[in-house]
């Protein structure tokens, strides 16, 4: 039953607006004390950057975790309860706030204290209810306005914590909340629904069926806009009063002050965003909100700079800083626009999905408080590495114009759809119009092969093979760059050192993982870009991006001064690389038959991931001679006397790259029957296999990535008297190879019980690593530490052909589950689709190893001494794949048992 279908009194509808808007500003202020008691606690007790930003945004996390369920029993039990509890409870963690005495203790409450952020999901489902659809925008608008709460915090906190002590802050705020919990229970009535529902005595809908909705691409779309409007608003209202004391030097009182002008616009203008929403569209809003929020984050995130310009007459020196007055005007706009976009974002959801408010209201709000959890950490994870204050602007630059970009592309394509034929009879270029016809529509448009048949035997041997061979040949190399590109800092960071840079160990470990993060990143969005610009277009493009970090790099180290902050750039952009795989795989996969796929795409990861061993073997050699002399520039001096072109390590991959792309371009081809929207491919979101093979996989590939970029380094902190990097190339190179030379391993045995074993002797490899590290000091110890890892990379290259052998088997078994109405074709079709968005994917997963393997090592030296934590780590997650993969895949019962014994037929997908 709908809101609708009961209509509310006036005096009712009143008071459900402003008591829960009261109620939700009251919440909101005490979800955002530590934006003001956090500076206290941080001098207090000596916390760094990264754990005062955790502090900070602890509350944000369990406010943004809990929005999902509050939502749904909203939904189910109604507002007024659920509200009341709510606070209720915030009251208790909030007093209690007052017995912490140490960090532990102080994340421990914070925690707590969070279930106040929770109450924005019960308001947004019991305001909705009272309101028809033509007014939700207004409504929604004014309740979300009781983000005004973290003014509150700003405004008044900080002088009752000069005059009575951070103490009596949490005190009062507690004792706010448990008055308002109850003048809002004794208040208000049920919403409509519910009371409509309790008239006729009907059950509330079940968890599993509020969780419908969340199956749609959209609900996640707007999730993104939220985690931008909204938890960027919550980070920076949490973050700003410290940013402004430490930057401008003002007191806590003056900047919870300043802080205030920004959170009071954002929170009391979201009232008139939901007005404009109604009069005038969202997506007008939400142009404007990204589009000035790109400028304004850009102003802010420029930091104080000095330049000198050779003038004709000398030197002309002048500053560009943003003025403490014109840093307050800005940040009121970046406020102000917002405001209007958190409406517009939750103008939509009462609209079109009236009876679960709650759960995708909840959803949404979650991935945006979500964001106020990780970017104040965020905030503080860049101060640390990059030393610059205005860092936290730079990555809110980034996000506000992928956001901007992402959305204007999507409308875009709609509309492009929905005009598509009437623009397939324009001319290719407006000069033509007057004189085009029907004789030209189309004439000079490049199109896709139409007629694809792989596995129809008599045009796969006539025409379909050449054609599939040509594009592979050419892939290849292509991949093989883009894994050279992305692993190039694990041989460079070795040699920072020498050449002059005085970075900390655990600095070049970030160097050596923060590619693995952005390619693993990259991957996710890569995956499904060829069957939607086509693989020949995109995989020119993405050959063609490799230039910028390899130009970059080969000019970042030849200087020892390049400031830290570049080199993390760059490490972010070599992330193209490690993209490229997504896109390869998925684009590949396409071309061949099911019978000739999984050598196929051995073949092209197998020679690509030779880019790895590649780089590690030529890097060494390119950066001891002047490859390309002056050009090149001049070598960086050793401090034992010799001499390196470290430059050499991003130029030497410079025409490579060139060739490969022109190679791209004019030799691959784009095929009609690859096209598909994200929409099509998104329904692998619900495939629990997917989720399953993404978990094995980041046991393969991710050990397999995460072991070539931290192997350099850990070699050399562990045995700095081997010289391990003349070695380094051996482990990807056994990697590579054995992918692409044992994929027929997994055809004649199965892939699920390939993968089985794999695990096991990968977990006996880690255990060995473990005990050559125990007794690193004995004679010999390096060789057998070296000989397990070498049992590791060949043992994630059967891994890695294996799991990917098991997808189309899954996905072809799953068809007549999922389809047992469709016939053989169309099951077959889909289940190459699916596996095609399945394979890109779960290689993106995978991809985080790169990061998460090097990091772990960096983290476990850093607090224990020693990597033997992050390796026993490594130890555990193996057993855990193994009892996975024979729980759901091998064991007798399991998807593919009787498929690999060949007691049952072949999948439908063969069919």
């Amino acid at each position: 039953m709908s809101h609708q279908a009961a209509t509310p009194d006036a005096s009712g509808q009143a008071r459900a607006l402003w008591l829960s808007t009261i109620a939700f500003t009251v919440c909101f202020a005490a979800w955002t004390i530590f934006s003001i008691l956090g500076v206290q606690i941080k001098r207090d007790l000596g916390l760094s950057e990264f754990q005062f930003g955790l502090l900070v945004g602890t509350p944000i996390l369990t406010g943004s975790l809990i929005r999902l369920v509050l939502g749904v029993w909203t939904d189910q039990y109604g507002g007024r309860i659920v509200y009341t509890a709510v606070m209720v409870t915030a009251a208790v963690a909030t007093a209690l706030l007052t017995f912490a005495y140490d960090y532990t203790t102080f994340l421990i409450a914070a925690l707590g204290v969070g279930v106040a952020g929770g109450s924005f999901a019960v308001g947004i489902a019991y305001v909705s209810k009272w309101f028809p659809k033509e007014k939700q925008g207004t409504a929604l608008g004014i309740f979300g306005a009781g983000n005004v709460g973290a003014a509150v915090t700003k405004f008044l906190a900080p002088f009752v914590m000069v005059a009575l002590g951070w103490k009596a802050v949490a005190l009062i705020w507690a004792a706010a909340l448990l008055v308002m919990a109850v003048l809002f229970f004794l208040m208000t009535k049920d919403d409509p629904d519910l009371a409509a529902r309790k008239a006729t005595g009907a059950k509330p809908e079940s968890f599993r069926a509020m969780m419908e909705p969340l199956k749609n691409v959209q609900v996640w779309r707007f999730s993104l806009y939220y985690f931008f409007v909204f938890g960027a608003f919550v980070a920076l209202a949490l973050w700003l009063p410290r940013y402004i004391i430490e930057t401008y030097g003002f007191g806590i009182e003056a900047a919870g002050m300043i802080g205030a002008a920004y959170s009071v616009p954002a929170s009391l203008f979201r009232a008139y965003g939901g007005l404009l929403s109604d009069r005038f569209g969202a997506r007008r809003v939400m142009y404007w909100t990204l589009g000035v929020s790109v400028i304004v984050t850009f102003i802010l995130s420029y930091p104080p700079t000095d330049y000198v310009v050779q003038g004709i007459s000398g030197e002309m020196r002048f500053r560009l800083e943003t003025g403490v007055v014109a840093f307050i005007v800005l940040v009121f706009v970046l406020g102000f626009f917002m405001s209007l976009g958190k409406a517009a974002v939750y103008k939509h959801i009462p609209v079109y999905y009236p009876n679960r408010v709650g759960a995708v209201g909840g959803v949404v709000g979650l991935i945006g408080g979500l964001g106020g959890f990780v970017l104040p950490m965020a905030f503080g994870l860049l101060n640390d590495l990059t030393g610059i204050r205005q860092s936290c602007f730079m990555l809110l630059f980034v996000i506000s114009a992928v956001a901007l970009v992402w959305m204007h592309v999507a409308i875009l394509r709609m509309e492009r759809e929905a005009a598509g034929p009437a623009l397939e009879k324009l001319p290719a270029l407006p000069e033509m119009q007057p004189i085009h016809g029907a004789v030209q529509e189309g004439a000079l448009r490049g199109r896709a092969i139409e007629d694809w048949r792989p596995e129809d035997p008599v045009f796969w041997e006539e025409k379909g093979r050449a054609i599939a061979r040509r594009n592979l040949w050419v892939s290849i190399p292509c991949l093989l760059l883009a894994f050279a590109v992305w692993m190039v800092w694990s041989v460079v960071v070795a040699k920072l050192p020498a050449v002059g840079f005085r970075f900390t160990t655990d600095q070049l470990f970030w160097l050596a993982a923060l590619p693995g993060l952005s390619g693993a990143t990259l991957r996710i969005f890569y995956s499904f870009m060829p069957p939607i610009f086509g693989g020949r277009l995109w995989t020119t493009l993405s050959t063609w991006s490799l230039m910028i970090p390899a130009l970059g790099i080969g000019f970042a180290v030849q200087n020892p001064a390049t400031p830290y902050w570049v080199f993390l750039a760059l490490a972010l952009l070599c992330g193209f690389g490690g993209g490229n795989f997504a896109s390869s795989m998925a684009n590949i996969s396409f071309f061949f038959p099911k019978r000739e796929k999984g050598n196929a795409l051995a073949l092209n990861a197998g020679l690509g991931n030779l880019g790895v061993s590649v780089v590690q073997f030529v890097v060494p050699l390119a950066i001891t001679a002047g490859v390309f002399g002056w050009l090149g520039g001049e070598p960086q001096n050793l401090g034992t006397g010799g001499t390196l072109w470290l430059q050499n390590a991003g130029f030497v991959w410079v025409p490579f790259i060139a060739a490969a792309a022109f190679a791209a371009w004019f030799r691959m081809d784009d095929l009609a029957s690859m096209k598909a929207s994200f929409a099509d491919q998104a329904v692998i979101f619900q495939r629990k296999h997917n989720w399953i093979m993404c978990f094995l996989y980041t046991g393969t590939f991710g050990s397999f990535i995460g072991y070539s970029a931290g192997f350099p380094l850990l070699a050399r902190t562990q045995f700095p008297e081997v010289d391990a990097l003349q070695f380094a190339f051996l482990g990807p190179l056994v990697g590579a190879l054995s992918r692409s030379m044992t994929g027929w391993v997994s055809d004649r045995w199965g892939g699920g019980r390939v993968t089985f074993w794999v695990f096991a002797l990968m977990a006996a490899g880690v255990y060995g690593v473990i005990h050559f590290l125990g007794i690193k000091d004995q004679p010999g110890a390096f060789w057998g530490f070296f000989g397990c890892f070498m049992l590791l990379f060949f043992a994630t290259g059967v891994g890695n052909a294996s799991t990917f052998q098991m997808i189309p088997a899954i996905m072809g078994k799953e068809m007549g589950r999922l389809m047992p109405a469709a016939d053989a074709t169309a099951r077959r079709a889909q289940a190459e689709k699916e596996s095609a968005a399945i394979i890109g994917f779960t290689s993106a997963i995978a991809a985080y190893g790169a990061f998460f393997i090097p990091k772990s090592y960096g983290s476990s030296i850093a607090m224990t001494g020693s990597p033997l934590a992050a390796l026993w780590g490594f130890f555990a997650f193996y057993l855990l794949c193994i009892a996975i993969t024979w729980g759901v895949y091998t064991r007798r019962g399991g998807l593919l048992h009787d498929v690999e014994r060949g007691r049952t037929p072949g999948p439908a997908v063969n069919a």
